[in-house]
């Protein structure tokens, strides 16, 4: 029976959601779904959802059903689970399977229910609640079980997370909605002031993850893009530089980094000792971006580095989170309650 009752860790993300099993990813896709405005009606989801946006009539709208990462829009939510759960499952669901879900850090007990339900609606058993850099700290291979400091930086779409684990808890740490869609609204408001055009997120999206780093490049990238002249409201092409970006990103660069020196602020000494030697684990989608670990290791004055899995590594921690569960539930004093 217990090999029939599967369990799932799930990384429920603003921007991306992931299942996993064991050492597998089982499912990735977008978090955003297409609705029938008048019947709230789900016509697509993930990869299609995200191709529709900006490109539907009236009557469709294109939702992001999480937001900041925690949940805006609980039916929606709970339906795009249910499909992704499916996927997984096969539509019979006769075995309901077990879930790790990851929150992130210093959300309300309002929040947790919420992720809680939906994975309840979704056709789990139980859902147990992970905070996200625990989660990715499993997934990194962190020797969090000893009385040692490990630093992670979480850089998601919709929030950044900083934490300092030792003994499998979260000694110290801080959440901020300044993250990868504060930063696209940083250059989309860069490009309107100094060019006068209006460009949609997709594009700014695309300035930073082509040409876009965090400290400005020797080697100077170019980028033609068409916007919407605010004026006369006609297209308009203009054409952005490498470092054009790193000034529009700096503003949420900086809160970013704020944050995590905030969380070093209240650490114990002996911890940070051990963070100087080991270095700060980033991961997340935005830590991708170009430079950005040289800029937080200059910011923080201790090296930062990117790890080998940054995509992957929460959901991979929520699933091998089942073989330590005992330990994760007693060191988080009823964070899933």
């Amino acid at each position: 029976m217990a090999a029939l009752s599967r369990e799932l860790g799930i990384d429920l993300g603003t921007f991306n959601t992931q299942i996993a099993e064991g050492n597998q990813i089982l499912v990735q896709e977008p978090t955003i779904v297409a609705i029938v405005i008048n019947e709230m009606k789900l016509v697509e989801y993930g990869t299609t959802a995200l191709g529709m946006l900006g490109r539907v009539p009236e009557t469709i709208e294109v939702v992001r059903p999480l937001r900041h990462g925690v949940i805006a829009e609980y039916e929606l939510t709970e339906k795009f689970l249910n499909i992704l759960v499916r996927k997984v499952t096969g539509p019979t669901l006769f075995f309901r399977p077990k879930m790790l879900t990851t929150v992130p850090y210093g959300v309300t007990s309002v929040e947790k229910r919420a992720v809680q339900e939906a994975g309840l609606g979704a056709g789990a058993r139980e859902v147990i609640l992970i905070p996200q850099p625990l989660a990715a700290a499993i997934g990194m291979d962190l020797p969090i079980n000893t009385p040692t400091g490990n630093m992670v930086i979480s850089l998601g779409a919709g929030t950044t997370q900083a934490a300092v684990i030792s003994m499998t808890g979260i000694v110290s740490a801080e959440a901020s909605q300044t993250a990868g869609l504060k930063i696209d609204e940083a250059i989309i408001s860069y490009v309107r002031k100094k060019y006068g055009i209006i460009v949609a997120p997709p594009t700014a999206e695309a300035l930073k993850i082509r040409i876009g780093a965090a400290l400005p490049a020797e080697e100077e990238l170019t980028m033609e893009i068409q916007g919407q002249d605010q004026v006369t409201g006609l297209p308009k092409p203009v054409t952005l530089s490498t470092n054009e970006i790193v000034e529009a990103m700096q503003p949420p660069l900086e809160e970013i980094a704020a944050t995590a020196k905030r969380v070093l602020e209240k650490t114990q000494p002996e911890l940070i000792s051990d963070i100087i030697d080991r270095g700060v684990a980033l991961c997340g989608g935005t830590a991708l971006m170009k430079g950005l670990d040289k800029y937080l290791t200059i910011a923080l004055g201790i090296p930062a580095y990117v790890v080998d899995n940054p995509v992957t590594c929460t959901v991979e921690g929520a699933a091998r989170g089942f073989s330590i569960l005992d330990l994760i539930l007693r060191t988080q004093q009823g964070f899933s309650a």
